[in-house]
């Protein structure tokens, strides 16, 4: 397929982080596979993960195919860019429809992105994981590689102020060991194992993290067990729950 859109996407991006002087470590690229298909499924903590995700990948030289909600392919900004790089919109109302153009696409030997859990944790650390993405690495019979993000929160998150322009800022890319889904029995089992290592990875990238918060004001972005003042994930959830309508709403 020719692609017009998505290297120079690619280009734009690696031009800005060279302006912020963004500190990147990546590490385990290698083990994106360079032919194929495969599910990168990725932590969720910032608005950008799926650049840095996709940057994870960038080894390998492939370009990978996010799953987005249909609204962000509507926009008239971003619709005509997420239709161009061929990302894949989501309908919650219509998922199967989505699951299948993902699953024709890893068949086709496209690199898929997802995160599994559909929604930024307001608490970093990882949540309960939706099975999607471990069903189509099955169904597709592909490689599920966990993909552990940290430091983008920092640039921009749910319910913080976007800061965009911060410079000097470390963003850690973990690339974990590619899992067969054929080693395990259904989607339950496979979706256990990818939050076990995805739990792993994310705790050794927050751990080994450069940077630590500069004072109490400044430690909103650490989760709550590493001494920061993120939500716990009993009140992350609380938080995400909707509204409940009184009875005169």
């Amino acid at each position: 397929m020719s692609e017009l859109v998505y290297p120079p996407v690619i280009l734009a991006a690696k031009t800005v982080f060279r302006a912020l002087d963004l500190r990147l470590r990546v590490e385990g690229s290698h083990h994106v596979p360079r032919t194929g298909g495969a599910v990168l499924a990725s932590n969720h903590v910032s608005y950008l993960d799926f650049i840095f995700c996709g940057y994870g990948a960038h080894e390998s030289r492939r370009l990978v195919r996010f799953m987005a909600k249909d609204a962000v392919f509507r926009h008239k900004v971003s619709g005509p860019l997420m239709r161009g790089m061929k990302h894949i919109p989501v309908n919650r109302a219509a998922g199967a429809g989505s699951y299948a153009s993902a699953v024709a696409a890893l068949r086709r030997g496209e690199v898929v992105g997802v995160f599994p859990e559909a929604t930024i944790s307001r608490s970093f650390t990882v949540k309960e994981l939706k099975n999607g993405a471990a069903r189509m690495a099955q169904e597709a019979a592909v490689p599920l590689l966990p993909v552990a993000l940290w430091g983008t929160q920092r640039l921009w998150t749910k319910g913080r102020p976007r800061t965009l322009t911060r410079r000097h800022t470390p963003i850690t890319i973990l690339v974990g060991e590619p899992i067969d889904p054929a080693a395990y029995p259904d989607g339950n089992a496979l979706t256990a194992e990818l939050r076990t290592r995805l739990t792993a990875l994310v705790d050794r990238a927050q751990r080994e993290y450069p940077d630590q918060p500069a004072g109490p004001d400044d430690s909103w972005w650490q989760p709550a067990h590493l001494g920061g003042t993120a939500p716990t994930p009993e009140r992350a959830a609380e938080l995400d729950r909707p509204a409940r309508r009184t009875a005169t709403s």
